[in-house]
This record gives C-alpha cells, structure tokens and sequence, in this order.
C-alpha cells in the first residue's frame, strides 16, 4: 500500500491543475468531491499505519541516498487532519466570487504540498516542499493584490526565503558529515557520532530555520503580518493559522526525535515560555479581531513548544494533541472572524456588537472556539493543557503554565465584547454550507473534550486517565482564571498607555530579519558554551 503515500501527496496537485480549466460550477465540485476523496485516503493511511508504517521508496534507492515517503502514526494523524480542514475551507467556499480558477489551483496545490511535508523522510525534500509552499502562500496572501496585502506577502515571502536559505546552508554541512539526508537513518547513526559538537553547527542553522517557521521569539514578527493581513480571505487566514504554521513546528518536532543527542531542551524550553507569554501580551493589545487571533497563534505555538520539550513522552504526546485542537478552534476562529468582519464592515473588536442577534450560528460556533483555546471544561483544550500541565510538574511550571492560560483567556474576555447585546442590529443570512462548516468543527471541538482520552487513545495510541477529582480540580482553576480575567478587563488595565505601545510595535522587514542571525548566534553559543 505504499503506493497510498504518494497518491496523497499528487492527488491534490493534479486536482488543483483539473479545475484549472473547467468552468466555475464544474470546478466548484471537482474540488469538493475531489477534497471529500482525499479525506477518504487519508482515513485508510491512517488505519494502515496504526499497526505498521507505511514506506514509499521514490525510484527504489533506499536510505541512506534515497527519496523517503513515511507513513507513520503521527505522520498519517496530521495528513488525516490537512485533509479534513481542506475539505471544510472547500465546501465553505463554494461559491465565492474570488474563488476563480488560479485561486483554485493554488489551494488545492498547498494541500499537496502540506501533505508532502508531513510524509517526507529526507531533509532535502521538505526544504523543496516548504520552498514552494512558501511560494504558494505568498501569492495567496497577495491574491487580491491591494498594497497591503502585496506588502505583508512580499515580507513573508522574502523572510521565509531568507530562513530556508540557512536551513539549505545546513543541510549541506550535514551531509558532510553524516552523508544522508534521512531523518529515520539520522537518528540510527548519530549515536555513533563521535564528536557531537561537529553537529552543532548545522543543526543551530536548521533549527533556527524550524523555529522562524514556529514563530518563536522573537522571529515571530511574521505572523501577524501574513495571517492577519486586512484584505486576505478569510479562508487563507484560517489554513494558514490553522494549518500551514503546524509544519514549521512539525519539522521542529522531526529535527528534535532525530538530533536526540544534542540536549537543547532548556533553550527552547525557555523560548517556548518566553514565546507564550509575549504571544498573548501582544494579543491582548490589539483591537483588530484578526491581529488577536494571530498574536494568540504566537501564543499557542510557544505552548506547543514548551510541550515539546519537557521531560518524558507525556509532554511529547501533549503537544501533539495540543496540535490537533489549535488546528480545529483557530481555524473555526478564523472562519467566524471573516463572516463577522464582512457583516459588520469593520475588524474594531470595540465597534462589533449583537452578534447572536445578527448571526446566531456564526455566534455560537464563536462561543464553541473560545472555549476551546482557553481551555474550558468539555472542550477539547482542556485534556492536552491538562497533560502539558501535569508533565511539567517535573520543572515546577504548573502556576506558570496557569499563569499562561490567564493570559489566553484575557485575550479572549476582550474578543466576547462582540456578543455584547444590541437591539439595532438585525438577522442576515448566512449560506447554508458555511454554516454546516462552522457547526462540524464546533462539534469537533465538543467532541475532542467530551471523548478526549478516547481520541488521544485513537490518534497517537496513548492511554490517559483524569480521576473525577482532578476534572473537578481543574475546572475550579479555569473557573477561577476566568473569573481574575474577567476582573482584570472590567477595571481597564488592558487599555492602558503600556498597552498602546506595544499595539503600535511594527517591525519592518530590516528589523525581522535581523532576529534570525540574533536567534542563530544564541542558540549555537548556548550549544557550545553550556
């Protein structure tokens, strides 16, 4: 069945170039029969792979030289998951007055590429993969093509080129010294590598590139740019926040398994603190409903990241989980966000209100998102912030990863001003597909919270068990947190001039650029000199 893999990868591609030529309609359901098929796909990878996984030998060289396609049960999870968000952006789409033949092309081909890069094996190909994907998103963002989005496309586009290009650099001195581009060879060999600070430098160039991909501080100033860009659909937003960022911190995840050697756990450990607090600290200062979705994506990438380098297998599995629910809340979030700001012409969380009244549904799968990013009881956020807090009881870090959620939920106390009753506004519909969309990721969020030692058992095959009184410990904590940053809003402290200042931060492209060699020369002299 290894021959699964790479329909996988190709299919979206070809069925991106199809609907090329086909007329609107014709298009419109080539791509959601097309989308609902690889959904199926990867359903059936999925299955095949919890009991062995699947491998795709490109050409019939083997590693250490060849081109690796693999399917294991992480991998085929995240395909799994690419798949089925694909699918909702496409059936909430139909439609659309700018989704023409080039827009369709472009979106079904990301997919491809997305797929490709959580299947790939070699290093070589995942850089290829993020290159043109980079490619491919730049011209998203910059679809419609008004100077803003043309500007915030140009930035991501000459950043992550920027990034990938030392990525490249590492590469190669990588294959200097161990002759494979292989994760799965890497992480048999590299035990016996004799001098491991011989490693030092190529991996602080990759994992520099991984981490400006995670949007980890402080080479997170691209984000916000291109997920909250003004003119942007709302559907680009929604993949790239929901989607597109999980591969630079799914990369990190791959170069961190095979380099097992190199202990840079408290570095990035801290990164990941430091990348949560000021993830939300910005968040909270924004006014722009989009801006706050991003900077709380910055957020949640430090979480993950913190997740992913505590001690033991349990942090590990968290964050993959924690994964999997960003995925499904943001990018309902972002759906919700883009109704909302057609509706109400303006993205001034301040100046939105009556939102039950206006659009009931699109308010209730709002309320369904919030609570899930903060973690609310029976959402699916509450088990894997559960399981990051419990695994980080080994550093001590519960009050902070506490302290973290406040922030979480304070952002979002300040997005709810949108439920505020107004009796002025008045009902507007809203298409039939989009509201089924928006409802099945809602319930998907319920579900992940409901049953979420039953999918964590499903997903990633690890059993978890919460006691009643925990359950119960932890709902008094976030009813608590929701209490203070309820408390915290009302007495204003969010519109301070503190507050002000650092809503009117804006790096340029000079400036963001100057955070990757800062990043890099951090990180190698904490891997030389400690």
């Amino acid at each position: 069945m290894s021959y699964l893999l790479y329909i996988l990868v190709l299919f979206p591609v070809l069925l991106g170039l199809i609907s090329y030529f086909l007329k609107s309609r014709g298009r419109a359901y080539v791509a959601v029969i097309g989308s609902a098929l690889e959904f199926v796909l990867s359903i059936i990878c999925f299955g095949l792979s919890r009991s062995e996984a699947l491998v795709a030998v490109l050409g019939g060289w083997s590693p250490p030289v060849g081109i690796l396609l693999r399917g294991d049960l992480t991998a085929s999870v995240f395909c799994m998951l690419t798949a089925f968000l694909f699918l909702c952006f496409t059936v909430y789409n139909i439609r659309q007055a700018y989704l023409g033949q080039t827009f369709y092309m472009l979106f079904l081909t990301l997919q491809g590429l997305l797929t490709g890069i959580f299947l790939a094996d070699d290093l070589f190909s995942i850089f290829v993969l993020i290159e043109v994907s980079t490619m491919v998103v730049s011209l998203l963002i910059m679809f419609k093509r008004d100077s803003r989005s043309m500007y915030d496309g140009m930035i991501y586009l000459l950043i992550n080129t920027f990034s990938m290009t030392i990525f490249l650099f590492g590469l190669a001195l990588l294959y200097r010294q161990l002759g494979t581009f292989s994760l799965t060879y890497i992480s048999e060999i590299i035990g016996q590598v004799k001098n491991i600070k011989s490693l030092y430098l190529p991996y602080a160039l990759m994992m520099t590139s991984a981490c400006l991909k995670s949007a980890i501080m402080p080479l997170f100033s691209w984000l916000p740019k291109a997920h909250g860009t003004p003119s942007a659909p709302s559907v680009v937003s929604a993949v790239l926040s929901g989607l597109y960022v999980k591969g630079g911190i799914y990369l990190f995840f791959r170069l961190k398994q095979a380099f097992y050697v190199i202990d840079a756990h408290p570095f990035f450990l801290v990164s990941g603190i430091i990348t949560a607090i000021v993830g939300f600290v910005f968040a909270v200062s924004q006014s722009d409903i989009k801006m706050i979705l991003s900077y709380s994506t910055v957020s949640q990438l430090g979480l993950i990241m913190l997740a992913f380098n505590l001690p033991g297998t349990l942090g590990t599995y968290a964050g993959l989980f924690h994964i999997v629910n960003h995925a499904l809340f943001k990018s309902l979030l972002f759906l919700c966000s883009g109704l909302i700001v057609e509706a109400y012409e303006t993205r001034d969380v301040h100046k939105i209100s009556g939102l039950f009244r206006r659009m009931p549904v699109v308010a209730a799968a709002c309320v369904a998102g919030i609570l899930g990013i903060s973690g609310a009881p029976l959402f699916n956020a509450f088990l894997s912030k559960y399981l990051i807090a419990d695994a980080s009881k080994v550093y001590h870090l519960q009050a902070l990863m506490i302290f973290i959620n406040f922030g979480t939920v304070l952002t979002f106390v300040k997005y709810a001003q949108i439920f505020k009753p107004n009796r002025k506004t008045k009902p507007i519909p809203v298409p039939v597909n989009r509201q089924a969309v928006l409802i099945l990721l809602g319930l998907a969020c319920v579900v992940g919270g409901v049953l979420g030692p039953f999918v964590m058992r499903l997903l990633f095959g690890q059993a978890v068990h919460i006691s009643l009184a925990s359950y119960m410990n932890k709902t008094l904590i976030y009813c608590l947190t929701l209490l203070s940053a309820f408390g915290v809003y009302r007495l204003g402290l969010t519109r301070t001039k503190a507050f002000s200042s650092i809503r009117a931060l804006d790096l340029g492209f000079n400036e963001i650029a100057l955070t990757i060699p800062v990043f890099f020369v951090i990180l190698l002299g904490y891997l030389v000199f400690l």
